[in-house]
């Protein structure tokens, strides 16, 4: 006979916080062979349905189902890249117009800084000459690093695939490990466990995919209006790049000035682009963001924002981009492990109507 062992609120809770630190520990120091494992979990988990679909009910074997699959999704993701190049190389074309456009933008600014801060030209020019040779001289210490991270760029994007595939091949036997891991009265919580956490990782990663098409039309209209050339290719970056949080919109901004100089140097139309990604932002931000996201994945903004700064601090653009997922994947465990619960509650987006109706009646009685 089985004795249930209590442990006193200390001890769990100093478990629970070494568990965690522990975990994010193992994932800073192996951060490069954890990254894209994790986004082939996430990228499988999307194609499950397919493979399911191929699988069982169109009979195809496995292998080649998994291969299909992938096939697809490479398919999907080479076709916005040579539609990108395609579209930059036309740009290329207008590069004269671009530097002389953009001397002309420089020469505007210069005399509106003379006009109102009273420094000269020649000081200005000056002070960018040291700066400039100043980036020079960090640009050269920077160019060995920067060839290593584009080799694991590429690196990853052929590792991504082949983990993907093995994801879907070997599904069940993933599946029939962890049910061997588990204790037989446990396993009704794991089958609830796993499904939701694909429910949740496909309703998150579709939600994302519909906000970057809506970002993309949306920002490909007002530049259309406003009289931007390349208006549906800098649309387009504009919404994949506005899936890094923070940075993503900024660097789709700059491209979008840099890609507007090749009609004009006005700075009316500077103004308008700005305009068009402050309302675009304000629109995601306000609208799709709790409609589309916030809808599918029940987290709050605390938490996200923190595991947003804490994925970006250990491994860059890829851990931002994972948090979300992996905050949910989380807390659907927490919410069904008893001992855990207080902290799936924790980062969850609830509010008790208690305090909701306190909340109210002393802002009634102020």
């Amino acid at each position: 006979m089985t004795q249930t062992v209590k442990w006193p609120f200390y001890a769990k809770l100093s478990l629970i916080l070494v568990s965690l630190i522990c975990f994010a520990f193992i994932f800073c120091i192996g951060k490069d062979i954890l990254t894209p494992v994790l986004m082939a979990f996430l990228f499988a988990v999307l194609l499950l349905p397919v493979f399911t679909l191929l699988n069982s009910k169109l009979k195809i074997p496995r292998h080649f189902a998994a291969l299909l699959c992938v096939l697809l999704f490479a398919s999907c993701i080479v076709g916005i890249l040579v539609f990108i190049s395609y579209q930059v190389t036309d740009m290329a074309n207008d590069f004269e117009t671009i530097k002389k456009n953009a001397n002309s933008f420089l020469i505007d600014i210069h005399k509106y800084i003379k006009e109102n801060f009273n420094v000269s030209i020649g000081e200005q020019k000056k002070y960018i000459d040291n700066v400039t040779r100043d980036s020079v001289k960090n640009g050269q210490a920077t160019i060995g690093s920067f060839i290593i991270s584009i080799s694991d760029l590429l690196l990853d994007c052929t590792i991504i695939p082949i983990y993907t595939f093995l994801f879907l091949l070997y599904k069940d036997h993933f599946i029939l490990f962890l049910v061997k891991l588990i204790s037989k009265e446990n396993h009704s919580a794991l089958k609830d466990i796993l499904s939701q956490i694909k429910v949740s990782i496909n309703n998150y990663i579709v939600s994302l995919i519909l906000e970057m098409m809506v970002v993309s039309i949306l920002t490909s209209l007002g530049l259309w209006i406003i009289g931007v050339k390349y208006f549906i290719l800098l649309g387009l970056i504009t919404g994949i790049l506005n899936l890094i949080p923070y940075i993503g919109i900024t660097a789709a901004g700059v491209i979008t000035i840099l890609a507007s100089l090749t009609g004009s140097a006005e700075t009316s139309l500077i103004i308008g682009i700005l305009i068009v990604n402050l309302i675009v932002q304000l629109i995601d931000n306000n609208l799709l963001v709790p409609l589309i996201i916030n809808s599918k994945v029940e987290i709050n903004a605390f938490v996200s924002i923190m595991g947003i700064i804490i994925g970006g601090s250990a491994a860059g653009i890829a851990g931002m981009f994972l948090a979300i997922p992996l905050l949910a994947i989380l807390k659907i465990i927490f919410d069904r492990i008893e001992s855990l619960e207080p902290w799936g509650y924790l980062m969850g987006n609830h509010m008790p109507k208690r305090f909701i109706w306190r909340i109210r009646k002393a802002k009634i009685e102020s």
